[in-house]
């Protein structure tokens, strides 16, 4: 007897008809349908099985960052749905498009308070781009065409959607599988161009703010032909490293939370903003303060809602990649000898800032140090990514990032990113070296990830930065309430190397700045998942030299 098509198995149809080839999940008993069919279907999608959910929505939010597709995560109802929302909150702040599946109660018992439900359009609403529920089999597919098709129209995002029990376990009389959608494309305003490139042509010194759409976009190539034609700098947005190469003539550094000393001084000069691709978040405008009346504003996005909430001088509500060829081609060629004499000062105060100071550290290990050692060892084609803390100011101000996948960390600011997110980016991108650089807080939250690489068998590089603090609450206390302020904010460390080695991992143990550049050495010598303790001094607090009382 021929088993009957179910809900779950439209659902995983659709999916494999959209070229979806990796999902990540915790199993739950609310959508079985699922994960039947996702059984029967192995050998076209990898099934990834996280030991939390929020692992499974960090690192499906990190997959989607590498391959610009919707991330897939599967959770169960209540305590999984909860769990995961972290991961939908990060793809939000970070315009990544993803979609979460969330198993439901079955439809006979919605809205009666059953065990474990919630109402996801409550629960979800504010943080997603769309949620949407089946309450038919056959509408499975259909509505996880639309969600995979909603995810990445316009500025990408998180979509979640709701599977009753009973949808995805009963026969679906539809067995058509509804074909891909293209994204729209978001066509360029002509009128917008011509008076984009006469303000171009009238500043002297513009600098643009690349962000994730040129990434998304993969239009990279169009951002570098746009700083050539108008003699343009550029600062990536806050954790948008990569949009252009850091040794890139026009690569102004990183806008993120708080302006170097150099940067100060450029910013002071600027006189037109262009922000390339990004939502000028607050992480990367000084909480909505770095671009002052005095200086114009043209803003190219494909979302209208962030262009509203901006109120430029020129609103571009277009492609990313569309819009910077237009406005090559619009603007008078060659840029003025004076502006592109100024980029290239401006970009000796910013190599003056990324060069590798003199061993300051009060500590035994000079982050420093570490990270000119990772600037020169790392393959030129790695993926970096990080959690929030004040150990992610090193990666910064001194590493490299060469292509635009060179870097995956949460706009957010999220904890517990750095190693699901591995997992995620060396699922996208197998064969390249993929290194996370967590601190020991954010570690202590979603660490036991390494466990699914061991199963998994991917080679992921962990780096943990242990101060044994929060670090960045400890600074932000002693600030306002001095040293004696400091509470609740130190931790006792485990022996991250032992726990490595305990869940079958690679690891090594760093006390000393001269041990690091042989246990580096090591790892990514190591083919299989590898983690180093680095045992750093809490009063060494950031790349900026700030240092903290004992």
């Amino acid at each position: 007897m021929t088993a009957a098509f179910t809900g779950g198995q439209a659902l995983v149809e659709t999916l494999i008809g959209h070229a979806v080839d990796t999902v990540f999940c915790l199993p739950g008993e609310s959508y079985l349908g699922v994960i039947e069919a996702l059984r029967e279907h192995q050998n076209e999608i990898r099934l990834i099985v996280t030991r939390h959910e929020s692992g499974a929505s960090f690192a499906a939010c990190a997959h989607a960052r590498m391959t610009n597709k919707p991330g897939i995560a599967f959770v169960s109802r209540g305590p999984g749905a909860t769990n995961a929302a972290i991961g939908v909150h990060t793809a939000r702040q970070d315009s990544t498009p993803m979609v979460l599946f969330i198993g439901q109660v079955p439809t006979d018992q919605i809205g009666r308070e059953a065990f474990q439900e919630v109402d996801y359009h409550l629960m979800y609403g504010p943080l997603a781009k769309g949620v949407m529920q089946a309450l038919l089999p056959g509408e499975v597919a259909e509505i996880t065409q639309k969600a995979l098709a909603l995810a990445v129209d316009g500025r990408p995002g998180p979509v979640v959607v709701v599977l009753p029990e009973n949808v995805t376990t009963s026969e679906c009389k539809n067995k058509e599988i509804p074909a891909p959608v293209p994204r729209p494309v978001n066509e360029v305003d002509a009128e917008a161009v011509a008076r984009a490139a006469e303000m171009i042509d009238q500043s002297r010194h513009p600098v643009v703010i690349g962000g994730e759409m040129v990434n998304f976009e993969a239009c990279n190539d169009a951002l570098e032909g746009f700083l050539e034609a108008s003699g343009a700098g550029l600062a990536a947005a806050f954790r948008r490293q990569g949009v252009i190469a850091t040794d890139h003539p026009a690569y102004f550094g990183h806008f993120g939370l708080a302006l170097a000393p150099y940067q100060k001084e450029i910013w002071d000069e600027v006189d037109l903003v262009i922000a390339a691709g990004n939502r000028l978040d607050a992480a990367t405008t000084m909480d909505f303060e770095l671009v002052s009346r005095e200086q114009l504003l043209i803003h190219i996005y494909p979302d209208f809602a962030v262009l509203r909430v901006n109120a430029p001088d020129v609103a571009m509500q277009s492609d990313c990649g569309a819009a910077l060829e237009a406005l090559s081609k619009a603007v008078s060629a060659p840029p003025p000898q004076e502006r592109v004499a100024w980029r290239r000062r401006m970009r000796e105060k910013y190599e003056a800032w990324a060069v590798v100071p003199d061993d300051t550290a009060l500590g035994a290990v000079d982050m420093n140090r570490v990270m000119a050692i990772l600037g020169e060892k790392l393959p030129a084609d790695c993926t970096v990514t990080n959690d929030a803390g004040n150990f992610a100011t090193w990666i910064h101000r001194f590493l490299p990032f060469r292509h635009r996948q060179a870097q995956a960390g949460p706009a957010a600011g999220a904890m517990g990113f750095g190693v699901p997110g591995a997992l995620g980016v060396q699922l996208a991108r197998p064969g390249k070296t993929v290194v996370a650089l967590v601190g020991d807080g954010g570690f202590l939250m979603t660490g036991q990830e390494m466990v699914t690489a061991v199963e998994q068998n991917l080679p992921i590089k962990v780096i943990v930065c242990d101060n044994s603090a929060y670090g960045t609450i400890a600074m932000h206390q002693t600030r306002r309430f001095g040293a004696e302020g400091r509470y609740g904010v130190n931790l006792k460390s485990p022996d991250f190397a032992a726990v490595a080695r305990a869940w079958g991992a690679a690891a090594w143990s760093v006390t000393r700045t001269e041990q690091f550049a042989a246990a580096l050495d090591a790892a990514l010598a190591h083919g299989g998942p590898a983690l180093i303790h680095v045992k750093t001094d809490l009063r060494d607090l950031t790349a900026s030299g700030l240092k903290l009382d004992a």
